[in-house]
């Protein structure tokens, strides 16, 4: 892997390495749902009462 530097990163740049890095998050998790549906309900439970406790 090359290294970054961030003096010499365009805004641009930086907006499409972000965009593809969570476009592979995104797959990997649907990936992991899929292969393991029980650890998937239990996140989702998990995220849903995050949400339900949640102030604004």
């Amino acid at each position: 892997m090359t290294e970054h530097n961030p003096e010499d990163e365009t805004d641009t740049e930086r907006r499409r390495r972000r965009a593809q890095f969570l476009r592979e998050r995104t797959e990997a998790i649907e990936l992991r749902d899929r292969v393991k549906p029980r650890r998937a309900r239990a996140a989702r439970m998990r995220q849903q009462m995050r949400m339900r406790t949640f102030r604004w």
